[in-house]
């Protein structure tokens, strides 16, 4: 049976990831995030709707995209463009592109989020079928949450599937028990993040609890899936040795042996800008490895494998 779903709201297709579990791998970036994470590296990824991205360096300041934008969602305010989404209808009322984007002149205006069929993500992912098969790679589903777009997600999955695709998704593991039940069974991997052992230090800085998500990463481990804990770990959140132990305990509460730590960095910090949005991290340093020899070390003399 045909799903109903016929679209995905999909913001990007990476190919030849190699950071995105095992070899080479295609990633379907999906939009929409019920965690709103302040480092979040895809801020354009944390609302489902299409939204325009603005970048400073290319902009002539003409006002071209002002005054043809038929919403007034695109203004000039103090010099700098700024784009109002909620009040933007996105390029579904003003063309396939958006009417500010195509008259730019200067190509300083960009769209993130499309609408996709599975049949167009299918004519992207087979291109690269040869280096699937003989690297033992696959498709990655990511975003945002591919788990928001559930019924899309499954058609994806199950196309995938039908040709042999090993299938992995990076998720945040915020969902129903009965959809995220639905979405795994067409799963061979599951990269799991956990934000915060504590649940209102979570909530603190993603808008949610954490204890769906530790519920569903205990029912995929029991359930037989594999998965990879990820922890990204951020300087003043969770980057304690307290806040490891804290770690150490809810993954042996749903029976997790391993862990991947995932030192903070900026790289997403320009999208904030060209989204018109503040950076809670500006000036924080990064953090690298060697950083967190000691936080590691801690999982390591748990029990629990904890590498970079």
């Amino acid at each position: 049976m045909k799903s109903e779903t016929k679209y995905g709201m999909i913001f990007n297709i990476q190919k030849f990831s190699i950071n995105d579990g095992p070899v080479i791998r295609t990633v379907v970036f999906f939009k929409g995030c019920p965690l709103k994470c302040t480092w979040c590296a895809n801020p354009e990824s944390q609302e489902p709707r299409l939204q325009i991205m603005w970048d400073e360096k290319k902009c002539l300041y003409c006002n071209t995209c002002v005054m043809s934008c038929p919403t007034l969602a695109v203004k000039n305010v103090d010099g700098k463009i700024k784009v109002d989404h909620k009040r933007c209808s996105g390029a579904g009322v003003c063309s396939e592109r958006g009417i500010c984007i195509e008259k730019c002149p200067a190509h300083a205006l960009k769209a993130e989020g499309e609408r996709k069929t599975v049949d167009e993500i299918m004519q992207v992912v087979m291109q690269d079928l040869p280096f699937y098969e003989e690297s033992g790679g696959g498709v990655t589903l990511s975003g945002g949450e591919a788990t928001m777009q559930p019924e899309f997600a499954i058609e994806l999955l199950k196309a995938l599937k039908a040709k042999n695709i090993h299938t992995a998704i990076e998720t945040t593991g915020f969902a129903s028990p009965a959809i995220f039940q639905r979405v795994i069974e067409y799963l061979d991997l599951l990269l799991f993040d956990i934000k915060h052992w504590n649940e209102a230090k979570h909530k603190e800085k993603t808008d949610v609890s954490n204890v769906p998500i530790l519920k569903n990463m205990k029912y995929a481990i029991e359930a037989g899936k594999e998965v990879l804990p990820r922890l990204p770990v951020i300087p003043d959140y969770n980057n304690s040795l307290d806040d490891a132990r804290g770690f150490v305990q809810r993954l042996k509460e749903v029976g997790a042996k391993r862990v991947q730590l995932l030192p903070f960095h900026q790289f997403g910090e320009n999208k904030y800008h060209m989204l018109g949005r503040d950076y809670a991290f500006t000036d924080v340093k990064a953090l690298h490895p060697e950083d967190l020899r000691d936080f590691q070390q801690i999982f390591i003399d748990n029990g629990i494998e904890a590498f970079f």
